[in-house]
């Protein structure tokens, strides 16, 4: 069987790839799409079985796709959603998706679509869809938006978009924006289960670093990794424990 991926984050489609080699290693990945309008033409040229859509891209979004795939000769690849939002999943089973998958996806979860996928024909019943929507879904809290940092014996709101990175120090967690180091009192566990797993990924046990901010990864001799991010000028080290995910920059 072949596969398309479409997401618009290289980092998570690689991912994504790595992690389907695992629990699927005879699926063929035919192709990686960064948009919609990508995965729509590159569906209709490789005619692969399965596409992997992310909801929210450029172009089409992945629902958008989803549906232009509801006719033939295009009904015959099936569509699995990966997304962080569960707001679109009643949408997803709407146009027949064999599975909807909330990010960071768990191994044994995606094991589990991959069986539904094996066994699964062509045109699944909306109904039996719809019915599997309340099992599928955990209730997904709101991600974090801002922190309230200390700056002196002022207190500052900074909105999450502003962090290249998090790092833990002592007590306190430091907060690297642009043009600032702030500290805030929420540990760096708690703020990995707050924030956007599509936006922040942990590097490091004592590192959250946000993803938009990476533009290179270096490679050493010894198998070290350190990130390159565009609005700071330090290198933010990868532990080896996470050194996989960058393996393809």
């Amino acid at each position: 069987m072949r596969a398309l991926i479409a997401d618009d984050e290289p980092l998570l489609a690689q991912h994504l790839r790595t992690r389907l080699a695992r629990v699927w290693p005879e699926l063929e990945i035919a192709g990686m799409a960064a948009n919609g309008l990508e995965a729509l033409e590159m569906i209709e040229r490789l005619k692969p079985e399965v596409a992997f859509l992310d909801i929210r891209m450029p172009g089409l979004s992945g629902l958008e796709v989803a549906q232009r795939l509801a006719t033939p000769p295009r009904a015959a690849c099936r569509v699995v959603f990966v997304t962080a939002y569960d707001e679109f999943a009643v949408q997803a089973f709407e146009r027949e998706a064999v599975d909807y998958l909330l990010k960071p996806v768990a191994d044994d979860r995606l094991a589990l679509a991959v069986e539904r996928l094996r066994r699964a024909p062509a045109a699944a019943q909306p109904e039996d869809l719809l019915q599997r929507l309340q099992a599928l879904l955990p209730k997904a809290a709101p991600h974090l938006a801002w922190v309230r940092a200390s700056v002196g014996s002022e207190v500052r709101l900074v909105g999450v978009d502003e962090v290249c990175y998090f790092q833990a120090a002592d007590k306190y967690t430091a907060v690297f924006t642009r043009d600032a180091e702030l500290l805030i009192r929420t540990p760096i566990k708690e703020l990995a289960e707050q924030l956007d797993p599509d936006r922040f990924w942990q590097v490091h046990r004592g590192t959250l670093v946000n993803l938009r901010q990476v533009v290179s990864a270096r490679h050493d001799a010894l198998g070290r990794v350190s990130l390159r991010l565009r609005d700071r000028p330090e290198a933010v080290a990868v532990s080896r424990g996470y050194a996989h995910l960058f393996k393809q920059m």
